[in-house]
């Protein structure tokens, strides 16, 4: 299992936009993916799931990767939400 945590800088939040990208990048990978915020979790594949969190600007989410590709897709996520989750 890998892990990592992300400031969430979109103004705002993970609105439904965000969510979808979120959603498709994390369909990519075999591995599951659980990002959680305030004791609640969500599957990352799940737009619904991931709205459901109402992670608003300034929040601090967890991403939780645990699978056969979790090293390739903890790399790529971690960019992702670095540097084109704003975009």
């Amino acid at each position: 299992m890998k892990t990592f945590d992300y400031g969430v800088k979109e103004q705002f939040g993970i609105h439904a936009r965000p969510a979808v990208m979120l959603a498709m990048e994390s369909q990519k990978y075999d591995s599951k993916i659980i990002i959680s915020l305030n004791g609640k979790t969500a599957d990352a594949s799940d737009v619904v799931a991931i709205m459901g969190l109402n992670i608003k600007f300034g929040d601090i989410i967890r991403v939780e990767i645990t699978g056969k590709d979790e090293d390739m897709a903890y790399d790529r996520l971690k960019d992702f939400f670095f540097h084109s989750l704003s975009l």
